[in-house]
């Protein structure tokens, strides 16, 4: 299984905004594009890790919805 993609926006509770591929910073006096290979990488990793995170607990939230067994602690 390959590495979930970072979608496009903002990362929840951070100054950073990832647009057509580029990491900005982004605050109230203006916005910066980041340029640094290490800085910009460990923002990819964390992006990452955040997509798959966002949809386990989707997949999670299926599985208890559509499941009747996980509502009756498994006899039907």
């Amino acid at each position: 299984m390959s590495a979930p993609t970072p979608r496009p926006g903002r990362l929840v509770r951070s100054p950073t905004v990832r647009l057509d591929g580029q990491w900005w910073l982004v605050s109230e006096a203006g916005s910066i594009l980041a340029t640094d290979p290490a800085f910009t990488s460990m923002l990819d990793g964390f992006a990452q890790a955040m997509t798959a995170a966002d949809q386990a607990v989707a997949d999670l939230r299926v599985r208890q919805s559509g499941c009747p067994a996980s509502r009756t602690g498994g006899k039907r």
